[in-house]
């Protein structure tokens, strides 16, 4: 395995070279690109494409999670598309740790692109501890800035698009108006303009009045509330385009936003840091920049609840006593207690349709998915919540069937 650490990203490379990223979080992805190229980093999303799996499965075992199948069919899919410069080419994987095997993603990408005959690609990690350093790398203050913004921005249109398009008289109005501000502040974004917290609060007022002003119909619609681990959330790859087929099948929906996810991931390694007895400096940090977070979320839900026209996401300390009530809030391995919290949060905005997407082979999720579930029928009685099981081979029909039997929707066929 030593020789998996030697390919690092260089100083030179920033100026030559492509880092390719995994589709993860779609609806930020376009402004993390900004982010990064402000400070003079080329970032591109990896290209979609099929039966990822047959790429990955040549150099991992079957048993592994369904989101290192992907992923890592995502990076030998690319490079083998003849599409990748592969002497100006460099990958990077987010890691957030934990105890899951997410925390050797990093380590299985670098050694099956070995085997695979591609020991010169670098393979960068995207973490907030130091760990795998690389020379051409670092997370600046810009950066963070940068990210901050992007996050933010992405978390507000995600929650006003679906809020809105559901329910548009006219459609495809509001995905227009969520690919103009995607565009204007992704340019603002690259330029390092407007990314201050007073001037992000005034690009979130005029967002926010730009979709009021997209005429809406009065129309109930079955209420869908989408969480469950990370990637299966966030990722189209995942959740092979769930969204879309929500929409299609006239759903009202909504997936809780990643500002939470992020504010978890602090909140869990504090309570870390405490149990282990670091430092008491670490421990300042930690809780200055889990304030800070708290804070900005703050900052923008605020905006988005004024005039009660669209629903904020439930704020972390919140969230966390709702998940209280439903498991002990130090299970935070995996996504842990944020699955109940969101759960709950959703059924109390009025989605009282919820699916919880896990993917085959975690067995961390799937332990809390299925822990929490009798726990929360029994809170919400009212409630439909139904765990959903995503696995690399079964077919797409398949896996809708699965979501339609969910949703109590999935309707007998006759003339077969």
């Amino acid at each position: 395995m030593a020789e998996a650490y030697n390919t690092k990203f260089t100083k030179k490379m920033k100026r030559t070279h492509t880092i390719w990223l995994p589709d993860m979080l779609h609806y930020h992805n376009e402004l993390l690109q900004a982010a990064f190229c402000s400070c003079g980093y080329h970032l591109e999303i990896l290209p979609e494409h099929d039966r990822l799996s047959g790429f990955s499965l040549p150099y991992i075992s079957g048993d592994y999670c369904l989101p290192v199948f992907l992923i890592l069919g995502q990076i030998l899919a690319f490079i083998q598309s003849g599409d990748c410069d592969l002497s100006r080419a460099a990958f990077m994987e987010p890691q957030a740790g934990g105890a899951c095997r997410a925390g050797n993603y990093y380590n299985t990408i670098i050694k099956s692109l070995q085997k695979a005959g591609y020991p010169q690609l670098p393979v960068i990690s995207l973490n907030f501890l130091g760990h795998e350093r690389h020379p051409g790398f670092s997370i600046t203050p810009r950066l963070l800035q940068g990210a901050v913004a992007a996050v933010c921005y992405g978390d507000l249109l995600m929650m006003l698009l679906q809020q809105v398009r559901p329910y548009e008289t006219t459609e495809g109005m509001a995905k227009s108006c969520h690919r103009k501000w995607m565009q204007f502040l992704s340019d603002e974004i690259r330029q390092g303009k407007n990314i201050s917290s007073k001037k992000r609060i005034i690009r979130y007022q005029e967002i926010v009045e730009d979709f009021k002003k997209i005429p809406r119909k009065e129309v109930h619609l079955k209420k869908v509330g989408v969480t469950g681990e990370v990637y299966m959330k966030y990722s189209p790859i995942g959740n092979r385009h769930l969204e879309e087929y929500l929409q299609k099948e006239k759903y009202g929906y909504r997936v809780g936003g990643f500002i939470n996810y992020a504010i978890y991931i602090v909140d869990s390694e504090l309570s870390r840091m405490r149990l282990q007895g670091k430092g008491k400096l670490s421990q300042k940090i930690c809780h200055d920049v889990l304030n800070y977070l708290k804070a900005l979320q703050g900052d923008l839900y605020q905006v988005i609840e004024a005039g009660s026209v669209f629903t904020a996401d439930t704020p972390f300390d919140a969230l966390k006593e709702k998940a209280g009530s439903i498991i002990d809030c130090s299970c935070q391995e995996g996504d842990g207690w944020l699955i109940a919290g969101e759960a709950a949060a959703l059924i109390s905005q009025g989605y009282d349709h919820i699916l919880i997407l896990h993917p085959f082979g975690c067995l961390v999720s799937h332990v809390c998915v299925r822990g929490i579930l009798k726990k929360l029928r029994n809170k919400f009685p009212g409630a439909n919540i139904q765990p959903i099981e995503y696995d690399y081979d079964s077919s797409q029909a398949l896996q809708e069937s699965r979501i339609l039997l969910g949703l109590g929707d999935l309707k007998i066929r006759r003339d077969i």
